[in-house]
């Protein structure tokens, strides 16, 4: 009989299928890409706890091709990895991709949107978040006036209650108004 190399054991793939919006094919093809990063800190056996003691450092994930052009990449990272350092283990990369999928529903990526967007983990969209937004979409190209300004108009667009930040809720709204937010909130594997 011929030597049939595990990676996962089948309840891994199975646990791993229910939980994200993946086929065990496609599970196996992101288990490539993050051995691929440094294929030297990953083992080709994962039937263990590696998936979720193995971490793969923040600046391998950021030279990702998925990654480097995304102005919110570090952030992406420090979201989606657990203990919010940036480094992430495989079960962190397969969330990722999982909630980057075309598979994955609007109110899950609208979620993870925001957590992007709160860089101060308030859970509200406040003008330091906005600002520190627009600062990573225009590469600090704005001046002080110029993003007080788009501020002031951010809020007064989509502040509904009027207290200076944006909830959840408010985001959300937001994010329903924009029919092009699914298609740009996505990572092809």
């Amino acid at each position: 009989m011929g030597n049939k190399q595990t990676i996962f054991s089948d309840e891994q793939l199975e646990a791993y299928q229910d939980c994200t919006f993946f086929t065990r094919d496609e599970i196996l093809r992101i288990y490539s890409r993050f051995r691929e990063l440094e294929p030297t800190l990953v083992p080709e056996d994962m039937s263990g706890n590696e998936t979720s003691t193995v971490k793969m450092p923040y600046n391998k994930l950021e030279a990702m091709q998925e990654l480097k052009e995304n102005p919110f990449h570090r952030r992406v990272c420090e979201v989606f990895s657990e203990d919010g350092s940036g480094d992430m283990t495989f079960n962190d990369f397969l969330d990722m991709f999982s909630v980057f999928s075309e598979a994955a529903p609007r109110d899950i990526k609208s979620t993870y949107a925001f957590k992007i967007y709160d860089f101060d983990g308030d859970n509200h969209i406040g003008r330091e978040d906005l600002e520190h937004t627009l600062n990573s979409l225009t590469k600090n190209e704005l001046t002080a006036e110029e993003i007080e300004f788009a501020i002031d108009k951010v809020l007064e667009e989509a502040d509904l209650d009027d207290d200076g930040s944006l909830s959840y809720m408010e985001f959300e709204h937001v994010i329903s108004r924009a029919p092009d937010f699914l298609s740009t909130f996505h990572i092809r594997i």
